[in-house]
């Protein structure tokens, strides 16, 4: 059964950056322990700009064992769980491939996949390679972002299990998709009752052909 491989937490950090100063809590690490989930993310664990991520859609993100393991066969050097900023590395099941509004119990807690990990400047700065954003983009391995339905708890070894599944077939790495380089995928996006408000937005605004309206970076 898929299982959290880690629980990652961090706080938020201001660094300085390309002569200015930059505020992000995209530092994770691994925790011991029994750590709640409530409210609009885990104990202990802040975001920087809820704007962008956190938030009662935003409030976890959840990223792939096996993906840790590409990226370090591909970079050539250990990465190690949280370094995307995720909050559960889960391993045995691929956030990516999830479908929006599925459900998972992990641990006593219940949480619905929402959205893909859009990456910003930020990930280029964890990593070290300003280009490195573009990369992640490229790979289409996005993770997933989760509301929390139910409160509870959640540790490493704790089992992960799907409890939901929606009567659609579109998953998170199709929504990267659409929104990285196949507009032919949006109309696909706004038959999905689940998909968030500011995606739909997104989506409606950009439309193949004279129905769309260009708009901004869904949230």
């Amino acid at each position: 059964m898929p299982q959290v491989a880690s629980v990652n937490v961090g706080r938020a950090r201001t660094i300085w950056w390309r002569g200015r100063t930059v505020t992000t809590a995209i530092w994770k690490a691994p925790i011991a322990g029994r750590v709640p989930v409530r409210g609009v993310n885990l104990a202990g664990d802040e975001q920087a700009d809820r704007r962008v991520h956190g938030g009662p859609r935003m409030s976890l993100y959840a990223y792939g064992l096996d993906d840790y393991r590409w990226w370090e066969s591909t970079l050539g050097r250990p990465v190690g769980p949280g370094s995307f900023g995720d909050n559960l590395t889960i391993a045995g099941l691929d956030p990516s491939a999830a479908l929006i509004g599925e459900r998972w119990s992990v641990g006593s807690a219940v949480v619905q996949v929402t959205a893909p990990r859009i990456p910003c400047f930020k990930l280029g700065i964890r990593m070290d390679d300003e280009a490195f954003p573009r990369r992640f983009a490229a790979a289409l391995r996005p993770g997933t972002y989760l509301a929390i339905v139910q409160e509870g708890e959640v540790a490493a070894g704790d089992p992960v299990e799907v409890v939901h599944r929606p009567d659609h077939q579109v998953e998170v790495r199709t929504v990267a998709r659409a929104y990285h380089d196949d507009r032919s995928l949006v109309p696909q996006l706004l038959e999905v009752p689940e998909l968030p408000p500011s995606w739909r937005e997104w989506a409606e605004e950009h439309l193949p052909g004279p129905a769309g309206r260009r708009g901004g970076r869904a949230g």
